[in-house]
């Protein structure tokens, strides 16, 4: 996809579970496998990892890196993490590109299946950049939060996903919204975690907005539908109030990180807000899990 001139890809970190409850919050069961899928045995609901690549003149930026390569084989059972048939590396292959090509990554936020690809155990067994020659942007406020963390979020973070990085010199830290890159700007949002950025790619009349854990699948456009996971749903409420509306009457596109079926959508009007409209391809994968063509 291009977004003026911005050639934009999704990258399939893999697929991973999470409880249907602990996503949906209050709405009940019912609702939201209909809205999205049904349940397994253990409750989980199939999620995607679904970084996002933005290109353009000689900059490669990844937004988000998924799980990543490091966890335990307990923990990979536990959250049903699969990446036989799509991981960071393979997807990023399946571009053209390697690990040492990304000249920057922009990390909405720390919790583990955003950041965990971040960095890698390496040969000698110690954990390193996964990206080189890349910078990785954060917002100061998260940082403090992610190294601090409360008794609710603190199985959230791993610092083995973020401070290899500071110890490296790359992790950029940044002070609130603006334009990271001409064309590519931070919309720092709260109710979710402390400053998580949204990245939102305009050009040429055309915008693109990556919702991280905002909208983490089309089903969590309607405002009601809040994660559990939320540190403040009510603020989390506020802030689809401000950025949906805006979002619809601008035409933008929601790109979805975590929806298994839906790469992204524009909004549809409803009498109570807003709903994800047709889905709308941003890559066409070659490798197409066959549960996803059931929906």
């Amino acid at each position: 996809m291009r977004i003026g001139r911005f050639c934009l890809d999704v990258v399939e970190t893999g697929r991973f579970g999470l409880d249907g409850g602990a996503m949906f919050g209050v709405v009940p069961k019912p609702l939201w496998e209909r809205a999205y899928h049904a349940a397994d045995a253990a409750n989980r609901i199939p999620m995607a990892a679904r970084a996002l690549l933005i290109r353009w003149d000689e900059n490669a930026v990844l937004v988000d890196t998924g799980n990543g390569t490091k966890m335990s084989e307990k923990e990979r059972q536990i959250y049903a993490l699969d990446t036989s048939r799509f991981s960071l590396e393979s997807s990023l292959q399946q571009l053209g590109l390697r690990p040492e090509d990304i000249t920057a990554v922009i990390l909405t936020h720390l919790h583990f299946d955003h950041a965990g690809g971040s960095t890698r155990i390496d040969a000698r067994g110690e954990l390193i950049p996964t990206f080189p020659q890349a910078r990785y942007y954060v917002q100061q406020d998260h940082l403090r939060w992610a190294r601090q963390p409360t008794e609710k979020d603190r199985a959230s973070f791993r610092a083995e996903d973020f401070e290899p990085l500071a110890s490296a010199g790359v992790l950029e830290l940044l002070d609130g919204e603006g334009e990271l890159f001409p064309g590519i700007r931070l919309l720092v949002v709260h109710g979710h975690t402390r400053a998580m950025q949204l990245v939102l790619v305009h050009d040429a009349g055309e915008s693109l907005l990556y919702c991280a854990d905002l909208c983490p699948t089309a089903a969590h456009v309607p405002y009601p539908y809040i994660m559990a996971y939320d540190n403040f749903p009510l603020t989390t409420l506020e802030e689809k109030k401000r950025i949906l509306p805006q979002a619809y009457e601008e035409g933008w596109i929601l790109c979805f990180e975590h929806d298994a079926f839906v790469q992204a959508a524009r909004l549809q009007p409803t009498a109570k807000g807003f709903i994800a409209g047709e889905p709308v391809v941003i890559t066409a994968l070659q490798t197409q899990p066959a549960q996803e063509s059931a929906r």
